[in-house]
């Protein structure tokens, strides 16, 4: 039996998980890791793999396993990839589905986090992808600007994101338009060159290439 997408999202334990590992990653000061960027990464991972022409089951796989890649937060911060595949494990077991697609998704959300995994597949190279590329004003939580650490800056500055997937072109581009009033290109490499590095490995496992424009100009 296939795993089907609208049953990990409408599942009780599933939204549990997350909504305590945004809530714990809320009180340690980081940015939004709720349903909202759950949702948002499994739907631009699916479109990755569509637009490059990947079968429904594949792209049906990529969006389970990233609806589910942050759960492991609800456990602890450090290591919440590692953690996220063992909740994911135990509650796909439950589900009965196919031993191979559960490994499948268990392994593409264990090697999502940039200190610790990297793509070893085309499930997990699009959900790196889509992962690493959520940079947008809202998900910075409501603080006053004064408390902003240099990731909400990041995040904050950037007013308009936009993924292009180019089959003809074989290119995934990133277009950025960012208010260096609030966030200067240091401080935006400072924090991202190592996500934006892991997100063209990923895009090599996929055959295709990965770039970064920032204000209309190429910048990785």
């Amino acid at each position: 039996m296939q795993m089907k997408y609208k049953e990990i999202k409408d599942n009780e334990e599933v939204q549990a998980l997350i909504a305590k590992g945004n809530e714990n990653l809320g009180v340690l000061g980081f940015t939004d890791h709720s349903e909202m960027h759950a949702s948002l990464v499994a739907e631009r991972a699916a479109e990755i793999l569509e637009s490059l022409g990947y079968k429904k089951k594949k792209i049906e796989l990529v969006k389970v396993a990233a609806y589910m890649h942050d759960i492991g937060n609800a456990i602890n911060r450090s290591r919440h990839a590692e953690y996220g595949a063992i909740l994911a494990n135990d509650l796909l077991k439950q589900k009965n589905i196919d031993i191979q697609e559960r490994l499948t998704i268990v392994s593409a959300i264990a090697h999502h986090d940039e200190s610790t995994g990297g793509a070893t597949d085309v499930i997990s190279a699009a959900l790196i992808i889509a992962d690493k590329t959520d940079v947008r004003r809202n998900r910075v939580r409501q603080k006053p600007k004064a408390s902003f650490d240099v990731h909400d800056r990041v995040n904050y500055a950037v007013t308009r994101t936009d993924l292009v997937i180019d089959k003809e072109k074989k290119q995934i581009t990133l277009n950025l338009e960012i208010d260096e009033k609030i966030c200067t290109m240091y401080e935006y490499f400072d924090i991202f060159l190592g996500r934006m590095m892991m997100c063209r490995k990923a895009s090599e496992l996929l055959g295709v290439t990965f770039g970064l424009m920032v204000n209309g100009n190429k910048a990785l």
